[in-house]
């Protein structure tokens, strides 16, 4: 085996604390790059007498052409890696993919779990609205029969990122690991197209998936739903009739992941449906390249930050979701159109909070493994209770709580965490799909036009506008919030929150033509 190194790079996920990389064995020195526009690798491999180039690709080092050296690496930043170790791997637990579908030329390790068993239990278009049940794929082969199709390849992608049971491979040995290229390796999977081949749909179509998901939930033990997707805020969150059937889905017992949005950095960018206050919403961090230090880790400058228009904190969370990677369809839209993140055999390197929120699809899928009878308040409360916030050295917030919420997801903490009560306290979604009630959270706004939350002090519960994206934070263990997480809670709405430019959006409406799309492509970081 060979590789040549013909550009600087900015960094990789092997070692670089003394300038050199090491890769199976194999040993060799660079100068690393100090601009990013210096940040491009040309790299040719050669193994098993097959060769491949990866050219200008902006990102971190693809392992190896053999798909059994790869590692996602982000398992690891959110120690699902040790659960994985444990035998947690989301066993019995189904989670439900609204997205551009999925492909049916997928490896083994997207259609059977660990055990070997089939885990794709139905596969719905909801555009057509056709049905692919669970017999036929226990039955026949998926990618002989074709009863699969993903023509964009962002939910092929987001689903590798919840489910795929590829094991981790140590570089140096070749032997493989107890742990797995994704988060929830042995959970089932529902997959629901309601997105086109460029990754735009409909509320309509969004609706009938989400409604499927809701009817089937006892047939298939569908327990998550995962909505990477996004659109903007036309109304106030109860009038919005996409947010109403995801608050069905709440009150029919499904937990609810929803990106926030990469609209970001600016605040009240968090869109539909993600602005639902009772949904777990989710934003992105970086790595910078370096798994093995999170000294250095960032808020990536897309994620879209709080508060939303009736004063709820969003995101609730942050998780990993830079160039991250995943399966994808080398005939999908995405792979055709960014080709440079694309390796040829299947794995593609995808920035957003659609990641992010995928992977804490995942946890959430190892929390209930571990604990089935959690409802999704008592599940939204033991993820909250696994946030570590970035502090400073003072051990003060060093992010606003309107970008990071309770802060970077640890999948160990979640599983093990004994916390109740801290979620959604205060909210009623009955009262709210029937009308009689609606609410808001503590965030509001000065005369200074700086947003805060009521009742709480200190520079994270202020809008920082001056944010130093390249900066990395002590991503704190244990950190004790102040009053515990009333920063969660929701109260009957008053119209009382005073927004400097007032809402854009009065007396306008949703209706079921109105477009709603997979998050906006943004530049890998």
């Amino acid at each position: 085996m060979y590789l040549t190194l013909t550009s600087q790079m900015l960094g990789t996920h092997a070692d670089l604390s003394k300038n050199k990389i090491t890769e199976y064995g194999l040993v060799f020195t660079h100068e690393p790059a100090t601009d990013a526009g210096l940040y491009q690798i040309n790299l040719t491999f050669a193994l098993d007498d097959s060769s491949k180039a990866f050219i200008e690709g902006q990102g971190s080092l693809i392992q190896s052409l053999n798909d059994a050296y790869r590692d996602s690496f982000y398992p690891a930043m959110v120690k699902a890696d040790i659960l994985h170790e444990q035998g947690i791997t989301g066993d019995g637990v189904t989670v439900a993919v609204v997205d551009s579908g999925l492909r049916g030329d997928f490896d083994w390790s997207m259609q059977y779990k660990v055990n070997g068993g089939n885990r794709i239990k139905a596969f719905y278009n909801a555009i057509s609205d056709t049905l692919v049940d669970t017999h036929i794929f226990d039955k026949f082969d998926a990618e002989r029969h074709g009863y699969l199709e993903d023509g964009n390849g962002h939910g092929s992608h987001i689903s590798s990122i919840i489910v795929r049971s590829l094991p981790k491979v140590d570089a140096m040995t070749g032997e493989y690991e107890n742990s797995y290229n994704g988060i929830a390796p042995n959970a089932n999977l529902v997959a629901v197209k309601a997105l086109d081949t460029n990754g735009q749909g409909t509320y309509a179509d969004v609706i009938r998936g989400i409604d499927f998901v809701i009817a089937n939930k006892e047939k298939y033990n569908i327990r998550i739903l995962n909505l990477s997707l996004s659109t903007s805020v036309q109304s106030h969150y109860w009038d919005d009739l996409l947010n109403q059937a995801v608050m069905k889905a709440w009150q029919a017992g499904i937990f609810v992941v929803a990106s926030a949005g990469n609209t970001g950095p600016d605040a009240m960018t968090i869109g539909v449906p993600g602005n639902v206050p009772y949904v777990m919403t989710v934003g992105a961090v970086s790595d910078n390249y370096s798994v093995t230090n999170s000294s250095d880790d960032f808020l990536a400058r897309f994620s879209a930050a709080g508060p939303t228009y009736e004063g709820f904190v969003k995101p609730e969370l942050v998780a990993p979701g830079g160039h991250i990677l995943g399966f994808m369809p080398s005939d999908g839209k995405l792979a055709q159109d960014h080709p440079e993140f694309f390796d040829g055999i299947g794995w593609f390197m995808m920035s957003g909070t659609s990641q992010a929120a995928a992977i804490v699809s995942g946890i959430a899928a190892l929390v209930l493994e571990q604990d089935v009878n959690l409802s999704p308040d008592e599940l939204k409360c033991r993820l909250l209770s696994a946030g570590q916030p970035a502090v400073n050295g003072q051990g003060q917030l060093a992010v606003s709580i309107f970008q990071q919420g309770s802060g970077l997801i640890d999948a160990y903490q979640a599983v093990y965490s004994s916390a109740a009560g801290c979620a959604n306290q205060g909210l009623d979604v009955d009262a709210d799909l029937a009308g009689t009630s609606h609410f808001g959270g503590r965030a509001n706004q000065d005369e200074n036009g700086q947003y805060y939350i009521s009742g709480l002090e200190g520079s994270g519960y202020l809008w920082q506008d001056g944010y130093l994206w390249v900066d990395g934070y002590l991503w704190a263990d244990g950190y004790l919030w102040a009053d515990g997480y009333l920063w969660a809670d929701g109260y009957l709405w008053a119209d009382g929150y005073l927004w400097a430019d007032g809402y854009l959006w009065v007396d306008s409406h949703s209706t079921m033509a109105d477009k709603i799309e997979a998050n906006v492509w943004v530049s890998q970081e």
